[in-house]
């Protein structure tokens, strides 16, 4: 009998945060294990509505988007319910609607895909009856956030499934990796640089992501690598700027950091590709796709040992974490790290490495078992 199955999402084509990337990914990959299994599969999107995108991922008949207009939203979830067998909600938020469809149809089964910070802390009433009595199944994007889910909300541990995110497939992977002459030129650099790069978020609400620490390391290791730039990446809000500024001034960074502002996501590759190391100590990662995308690219990473970045390193196989608040490890790994060669040949091997694990078609084998009811290896 096909199934019918049903991913709700908050945004899955309007920003291109990671939780939104990796939507994209499972959406495409839910469409073609669709396709090949002869399911029907259909994409709810709550505030987007129709992005050119969007024809990438899945096709036009395949998706709704709702912009933000939740009455429809809910419509369609009752209008739907009672025919789907499996419904998988991309966010906690999505718990009412995942009660809604139990309530109606108490044989389809209801997941929830577990990111970061929004399961990693108390959940309302509505939230915590639906992880206690209608989700079947918890996919947790790292061992990590699964951890967080059983200490947090007391969830049965066989109920939790680790899944790790992966690469998008339209990532534009480097093949010469070469440093991008016009990026060179934009910055004001040479061959000669030694280019540690961050992309992260840089929200004055967000105080985790480790890129203070960076900074101060840079500041510190420009004497041993009088060439040294770091290439900080990301959109800011202006309470953050300021500080960031404030931070270069103080430690005396001002001719090693290179603030950007927002990258541009087809300019992300050759951002890879200029630089010699990848630094992101941060706290709080569900399990940061900008890792593997790294990686990906071939080039090396940094990261933090305190939460789901270590499954994108796998445990260390792929990159290095270190304790985010140890300042001196941080140096000292930074050093090292620029001390060894980073060769054509190096760069093809880690990226080899990686797209072993977080290649799009090894996740889609890997969900394509779970929609089947197999284990994951």
């Amino acid at each position: 009998m096909p199934k019918k199955i049903i991913l709700f999402t908050l945004q899955t084509f309007s920003t291109t945060g990671g939780i939104q990337k990796m939507t994209r990914t499972l959406a495409y990959s839910l469409f073609h294990i669709a396709k090949s299994e002869n399911w029907d599969f259909k994409l709810f999107s709550l505030y987007d509505s129709r992005y050119d995108l969007m024809n990438k991922y899945v096709p036009a008949e395949n998706y709704t988007g709702f912009a933000n207009n939740r009455i429809k939203l809910i419509l369609k979830t009752i209008n739907t319910a009672s025919k789907s067998d499996i419904v998988i909600l991309s966010h906690i938020n999505f718990s009412l609607v995942g009660i809604i469809v139990k309530l109606l149809n108490p044989k389809c089964q209801v997941w929830l895909i577990a990111h970061g910070i929004e399961v990693w802390r108390p959940i309302n009433f509505i939230k915590r009856t639906f992880l206690k009595k209608y989700c079947d199944k918890i996919i947790c994007v790292s061992k990590f956030t699964k951890d967080q889910m059983i200490k947090w909300h007391q969830s049965a541990p066989e109920k939790c499934i680790v899944l790790n995110n992966a690469v998008d497939p339209f990532i534009k992977l480097p093949e010469t990796f070469e440093k991008p002459e016009y990026l060179l030129n934009r910055y004001c650099l040479t061959t000669s640089n030694e280019v540690i790069f961050t992309l992260t978020r840089l929200a004055s609400s967000e105080k985790y992501k480790g890129y203070e620490q960076a900074i101060k390391a840079v500041s510190l290791l420009k004497h041993t690598f009088p060439h040294i730039k770091y290439v900080l990446s990301g959109q800011y809000d202006s309470v953050e700027e300021v500080r960031i500024r404030h931070l270069i001034n103080m430690y005396e960074a001002d001719d090693q950091v290179i603030l950007t502002g927002f990258l541009n996501e087809t300019e992300l590759t050759d951002h890879f590709l200029l630089s010699d190391l990848f630094v992101l100590p941060s706290k709080k990662e569900g399990f940061g796709i900008v890792f593997v995308e790294a990686l990906a690219c071939g080039l090396p990473v940094i990261c933090g040992n305190e939460d789901g970045s270590v499954d994108a390193i796998r445990n260390g196989e792929l990159g290095t974490a270190i304790n985010v608040g140890d300042l001196d490890e941080l140096e000292k790994t930074i050093g090292d790290a620029l001390k060894t060669p980073l060769t054509i040949e190096s760069r093809k091997s880690l990226q080899n490495q990686c797209l072993h694990y977080f290649k799009e078609d090894v996740y889609r084998n890997n969900l394509q078992k779970l929609l089947n009811d197999e284990p994951v290896s």
